[in-house]
């Protein structure tokens, strides 16, 4: 059931109960968690808080807490399969939940007392009618022995044929409404894509009983940018998003220019800018930078030695010095800096880069701190996907919780550095898939897959930093191929899981378009392949466009797509 108001229909019916939360591993449902952690502690609400991080763990904490808690939450993960059916709760559980991926499963939609959806209103969900999916069971026997034995034998053949005719058009009837429903889910249930962020959604409800502090509009603002960054959704949509979070960044942040000693120290003020979409360049080098975002990366063509001429032209147009470029931003020249943007930006418009300007948010803590909001997004995606300590999952995920408070600076800054080398590991792995033509047409989609003993190879197998990866690879190779038809082509990027298991990570990504609405059918087409070759695979991750697979039922698998797509 959608809820219309999510005070009364949610926070309300919550706030003298315990609480099990159930948070999945990315960026948006941490800063949800975030907001709604901090709304707990205001109201003194008991919760526990269990990261998941796909289908498997969900169900597991499930079973390990329904004896102890009523009323669970979900986060980021839930909402696009039935679930009542997978969880078999008992009849006095209720779930919220709070979740981006769309679409939401119907039974989740029309089902009133156990399921609370938590959507913002003005979210088009395009949910099929009640009546085009469900019916009432009918007695269609209907029993025709209570007919009395007086009538004579023609008119009791004469009702017979009757109800015989009757009987055959109430088959045919279910049969197409059948057809009709099958015809109506699938149109429904066929692209896989994704709603207003959770935070946004959690920021709203705090909004609402006034309660909104920001910090927890800083999470919002991140939440949305990680939407951004991760490709999620369209740019039209982030635009609106923007300006939206942009009316509350002014209503809190307002203050008179003129007071003096107006900041205090410890102050934390937010900002809107229009700022460069360069990924993490003011904590690293401009050089860097350039050399390690997609944008820049796929726009000059930086893997071939043709593109690295055409950076030093890039440089040499704006008129920065080597010297400069390849220090760290902080130590630039001030001179330099004061006009940085308004440089890179004209020159950028005469080699084809109309689009390294991005309205964004920026925040600073104090004189000294000051943070992008993308940068916060790509720390705490590599901290939670942390591959160089081994250890249990939920320590990254905590890790990656407490670096988005702002008393925890040396997180933050530990995710930085560890950002930096997850931007360089992919930027290195997309240049020699590149350069040795790993990616290949399959017909109907463009296919890719990293090999074991790849550097780096470990990292890419976790789904976030496999998908930045192919994001950035499918950007790159339209660059790069002469091959119009292969520009319109999606992308299947495999990388190994577990060699022990002899499993792979295989990730779909819709073609890379213009108008790209970012809705992707691979999610379906994955279950579809699976189920007509009998292929081992794992579908375990909250977007279905993500699964796990044999290694030796590869191929078999991809041949049946092929023939599905084709």
């Amino acid at each position: 059931m959608l809820v219309s108001d999510c005070r009364r229909e949610f926070y309300d019916v919550i706030a003298s109960q315990r609480v099990l939360l159930l948070v999945a591993s990315d960026v948006d449902a941490l800063c949800a968690c975030k907001i709604l952690q901090a709304l707990f502690q205001c109201d003194h609400v008991p919760y526990t808080l269990v990261p998941v991080s796909g289908w498997q763990e969900l169900e597991t904490a499930f079973l390990e807490h329904k004896d102890q808690f009523k009323y669970f939450v979900f986060i980021n993960c839930g909402a696009n399969v039935d679930l009542l059916e997978i969880l078999q709760p008992e009849e006095d559980t209720v779930f919220f939940v709070c979740d981006s991926h769309r679409p939401i499963n119907v039974v989740n939609v029309y089902n009133d007392t156990q399921i609370k959806l938590l959507v913002k209103q003005d979210d088009d969900l395009d949910v099929p009618a009640y009546d085009d999916i469900f019916r009432d069971e009918e007695d269609e026997e209907e029993d025709s022995a209570n007919e009395s034995d007086g009538s004579e034998p023609s008119e009791k053949r004469r009702r017979f044929e009757e109800d015989v005719i009757e009987r055959t058009m109430k088959r045919r009837q279910r049969r197409e409404w059948e057809a009709r429903r099958r015809e109506i889910l699938f149109d429904y249930e066929q692209y896989e894509y994704h709603g207003t962020s959770s935070a946004m959604v959690m920021f709203d409800l705090a909004w609402m009983m006034s309660k909104d502090l920001n910090d927890m509009l800083w999470w919002a603002i991140v939440g949305l940018t990680d939407q951004w960054v991760q490709d999620k959704i369209t740019q039209m949509k982030y635009v609106t998003d923007i300006g939206i979070l942009q009316r509350h960044v002014s209503r809190h942040n307002h203050r008179n220019e003129d007071e003096e000693n107006s900041l205090s120290i410890d102050c934390m003020r937010i900002a809107f800018e229009y700022d460069l979409r360069l990924a993490l360049y003011q904590h690293w080098s401009l050089y860097e930078s350039l050399c390690n975002t997609s944008y820049t990366s796929a726009s000059l063509k930086l893997w071939s030695v043709q593109g690295q001429k055409r950076l030093q032209e890039f440089l040499a147009d704006m008129g920065l010095p080597l010297k400069q470029v390849k220090q760290k931003f902080n130590s630039m020249d001030m001179s330099l800096k004061e006009n940085l943007r308004e440089m890179i930006e004209e020159s950028a418009n005469k080699f084809g880069m109309k689009d390294l300007r991005v309205q964004t948010f920026s925040i600073h803590f104090g004189f000294k701190n000051k943070f992008s909001a993308s940068d916060i997004v790509y720390a705490a995606v590599s901290l939670m996907e942390n591959v160089e300590k081994e250890g249990p999952e939920t320590a990254n995920f905590i890790k990656a919780l407490d670096s988005l408070s702002r008393g925890n600076l040396d997180k933050l800054h530990q995710g930085l550095d560890l950002a930096k080398k997850q931007l360089r590991a992919i930027h290195q792995t997309v240049a020699s898939c590149i350069c040795t033509n790993l990616v290949i047409s399959q017909g109907p989609f463009l296919y890719c897959s990293l090999m074991e003993g790849t550097p780096d190879v470990k990292l890419f197998s976790k789904p976030v930093s496999l998908c930045l990866l192919s994001k950035y690879l499918l950007k790159s190779f339209v660059c790069s191929t002469k091959n119009k038809r292969c520009k319109l082509l999606p992308l299947i990027m495999a990388a190994p899981m577990d060699v022990e298991q002899g499993t792979v990570i295989m990730v779909g990504i819709p073609p890379e378009t213009e108008s790209s609405d970012k809705k992707n059918f691979f999610g379906r087409a994955f279950e579809k392949a699976a189920d007509s070759t009998n292929s081992r695979t794992l579908h375990n991750h909250f977007d279905m466009s993500i699964i796990e697979l044999k290694t030796e039922d590869r191929s078999k698998f991809l041949d049946a797509l092929i023939s599905l797509l084709s």
